[in-house]
């Protein structure tokens, strides 16, 4: 019988293969950020994550994630990675470090009337435009973000779901092209931008193009029960 890995056991694999991407790729390990997605994981798996030193944590759902953080202790720090609709704002300015999926600027006027309360945000792009995906078109990026900014908000880069690929070495050509829009992005904030890509499938390739931030669910927690609505976030 095979033996049963724990959290602690797959939150050290995982952090020991994005160590080796980064070296891979003349990085350092300490340049990426791993945001353990917990969505569809009781509580008592977070727990786990926490006691193994993961801090840093991803929800889906505005609800689920205010619930989250009502339910666990102040030392977590939580990342919004899923759709989230205006009349939801509320779920997300308390307690929340960073709102990765920004799809739309009528979202971004509405957060921006509850400045000073909204955390740093990410503009999500939809790399392939997929009509079921959220997010910018590509060639709408510099003017959705400038807009973004003016705004008031304060936007730290990027983040996008590829299409699922069949191998790792599929998204590499999305993970690139979202790193030459956060160059461009650079250019207009004048300084280095976050990029949130990568996910159980294909983080290493992701950090090799360049993610900041990788987004891993499935290889920390197991896969989700069967209840739990998908979306590609992890």
């Amino acid at each position: 019988m095979a033996a049963v890995t724990t959290i602690a056991e797959r939150l050290d694999e995982v952090r020991a293969r994005i160590a080796a991407a980064a070296r891979r790729s003349g990085r350092s390990p300490g340049d990426v950020t791993l945001v353990a997605v917990s969505k569809g994981s009781p509580d008592e798996d977070v727990l786990a994550a926490r006691a193994a030193g993961q801090r840093l944590f991803g929800e889906n759902r505005p609800d689920q994630l205010a619930g989250r953080i009502a339910r666990l202790d102040g030392d977590l720090s939580w990342h919004l990675i899923g759709h989230l609709q205006r009349r939801a704002v509320r779920h997300v300015l308390v307690g929340v470090a960073m709102i990765e999926s920004l799809d739309r600027i009528r979202l971004a006027e509405t957060l921006a009337r509850r400045l000073p309360d909204v955390p740093p945000v990410l503009l999500e792009v939809n790399l392939a435009e997929e009509p079921q995906k959220h997010g910018v078109a590509p060639v709408d990026v510099p003017a959705t973000a400038a807009a973004v900014v003016e705004l008031g908000l304060d936007l730290r880069g990027l983040m996008a779901i590829p299409p699922r690929p069949e191998t790792p070495e599929d998204s590499r050509p999305w993970f690139e092209r979202l790193a030459e829009l956060g160059d461009v992005l650079g250019r207009e904030l004048s300084g280095p931008v976050e990029l949130s890509m990568g996910m159980s499938d294909d983080f290493e390739v992701a950090v090799e193009c360049g993610a900041t931030i990788v987004r891993v669910g499935r290889a920390i927690f197991g896969e989700r029960a069967a209840t739990e609505p998908r979306r590609e976030t992890t």
